[in-house]
Parts: structure tokens; sequence; C-alpha cells
């Protein structure tokens, strides 16, 4: 089991201009690309979707920490592509199916990486999200990636310890993460029980009227990348209600289960 796949969740500061981009656009943006890619299951479209990311995610220079992520989440891609396959799904929509899954990590990890955790807790009470919920995300989310570090330790400790993970059947498998499920649980009570404490000691919740001392505010940049996000998703709606497009299943001229083209 690795956690690699949280790699590329993890806030880094940088001095890009996605990183600068305020949170609000970069949300737009990524429920622009969340929408397409449930929408269409044609694996053209979801093809370009996820390459379409990468010159994002190159000006963010956070390339090596993407692919990071991506390679985490082979073994899920792996098992969609399989589950899908063996259900009498075609070939080629099966491939769609595991593409969609990699190309909406790669949305979300796009945003988590250039998207400080302060920022996004700023953008959800310009929009009248309670503090007191917004607080609760943001530190799931900070916690997310520490999770996942502390539960590569174990496994690591574990393993030193000469358990062994990926022996034995699929009822022996789910066996062998009990004594890392146990550790990491009893390690996150305990840092919940510190962060509780540690709130209680400062007052938290005491005054109900905040102000938070910076405040974001949209560029001009900003508008527009949230204004052509709009319309590709005003695009890909009529493209998907009026319009036929063409399947790779065609172009390899392999046969298909389904009498319509995946749109």
């Amino acid at each position: 089991m690795s956690m690699r796949i949280f790699d590329g969740f993890k806030f880094t500061k940088l001095p890009t201009p996605v990183h600068q981009m305020d949170p609000r656009a970069k949300f737009i943006l990524v429920m622009s690309i969340f929408a397409i890619c449930l929408m269409f299951s044609n694996l053209l479209v979801l093809l370009i979707v996820f390459f379409a990311q990468i010159p994002i995610i190159a000006s963010a220079k956070s390339l090596r920490r993407w692919s990071v992520s991506m390679k985490g989440g082979a073994l899920l891609a792996t098992l969609i592509f399989v589950m899908n396959f063996l259900t009498g799904t075609t070939l080629m929509y099966s491939l769609a199916m595991t593409v969609k899954f990699l190309a909406l990590i790669s949305c979300f990890s796009v945003f988590f990486m250039t998207t400080s955790p302060d920022d996004l807790g700023l953008a959800l009470e310009n929009v009248g999200m309670p503090f007191t919920l917004v607080f609760t995300f943001t530190t799931a989310v900070r916690l997310v990636p520490t999770m996942a570090v502390d539960a590569q330790t174990v496994i690591d400790a574990q393993r030193s310890r000469g358990l062994e993970l990926e022996k034995g059947n699929f009822l022996k498998r789910i066996r062998n993460y009990i004594p890392i499920l146990i550790p990491l649980i009893v390690s996150a009570i305990r840092r919940s029980i510190e962060l509780a404490e540690a709130l209680e000691s400062r007052a938290f919740g005491a005054s109900e009227k905040r102000e938070s001392l910076v405040t974001l505010r949209m560029k001009l940049s900003d508008y527009l990348t949230a204004i052509v996000a709009l319309a590709f998703l005003t695009l890909s709606i009529y493209v998907y209600f009026y319009i036929r497009l063409p399947s790779l299943e065609f172009a390899f001229k392999l046969p298909s289960i389904w009498p319509w083209s995946y749109a």
C-alpha cells in the first residue's frame, strides 16, 4: 500500500501564476473540468480534458508531484478498468472510465497543490459559509496529507517487523492491514484531542463576529479564467446534447456491444 496518491494534494507555496490565482477562480475552473468529466464517457473527450491540464500543472511547477500522484492512483485506475471490462463493457469504454478517474484526480490535485488552506477558508467565508464549518473543512484538508504520512510511517514500521502485506488471498490481505489501521486510528484520535484542547485554550467560537487580516480580491486574470472555464462548460453542454461525437472505437474498428457512441 502506498500513500503517494496524496502527494498531489499537499500545498506548497510557489511564486507561479497558478498559485497566485484567486481560489474562487480556480474553484470554478476545477468544477468545470469536474462537470465535463461527469458528462462525457467518450474516450477522445476525456483524453483531451486530461492532457489539457498538463500545461496548467507545468506552469505551476508541480509536474513531478502530479506524476507521483498519478502513479499512486494507478492501482485504483487499474481496478476500475478491470471491473468495467469484466462486467461486459467494451475495451474503449473501460479505458474511458479509467481516464475519467485519472482526469478527476488530476483536476482536484491541481487545485489543492496550488491553493493555500487559508485562502480556501477565506473564499468559503466570502460566499457565506459559517466559520465553524469553514474551519472544520480546512482542518480536514490540512490533516489528510498528514494522515497519509503517518500511514506510510506505520506501514514502513510494520514491514520492518516482518509484516507482509502483499501475500495471501484477498481476505488475508485485508487482515494484514489491521496492524496498520489500529495505530493509525489511535494516532488520529490523539491528534484530534490535542487539536480540541488547543482550540479550547484559545477560546475558539467565543466571538461570533470575526474580521480577517487578509481580504481576497479577484484580478482581471481571475475573471478571465472564470469566464473561459464557464464558456468551455457551456460549449461542452451544447456538444453533449446536440452533437454526435466520433468514437475511437470506430477508428480502431473494434466491436461494440453498445448501439450508440459514448457521448
